[in-house]
């Protein structure tokens, strides 16, 4: 594993550890037991910054609020499931794909299950 895997995969390590928790006592603890919505309004509201801080050009606070969206976005995953590594594999089966072949091959995945 790389060194970004592996601290992907602890800081996953953590925020699991995390569910069920005391929410007095841990932020991810307390976003768990609030639900699948306040984790969403968070990535929305991170996502937002993102955009504000990448408009403005300040490379540190782009870092800064990415690594707050890459982490709501993470809190997410464990809420359903799902671990980075399972991202990391589908960006792995996408290398190689262009963007728009890898938009067409969606669109028709989509159309087939609509039986279209």
């Amino acid at each position: 594993m790389s060194d970004a895997t592996d601290t992907l995969a602890r800081l996953a390590a953590v925020i699991e550890s995390r569910r069920g928790g005391d929410p007095d006592k841990s932020y991810v603890a307390r976003l768990f037991a609030k639900g699948p919505d306040a984790i969403l309004k968070k990535i929305g509201e991170e996502a937002t910054e993102t955009v504000m801080a990448a408009k403005d050009g300040d490379r540190a606070r782009i870092v800064a609020e990415m690594a707050d969206l890459w982490f709501h976005a993470m809190v997410a995953l464990a809420a359903y499931g799902l671990k980075p590594q399972d991202v990391l594999d589908e960006l792995a089966r996408r290398e190689g794909l262009s963007g728009l072949e890898e938009f067409a091959l969606r669109k028709r995945v989509a159309r087939e299950e609509n039986g279209r």
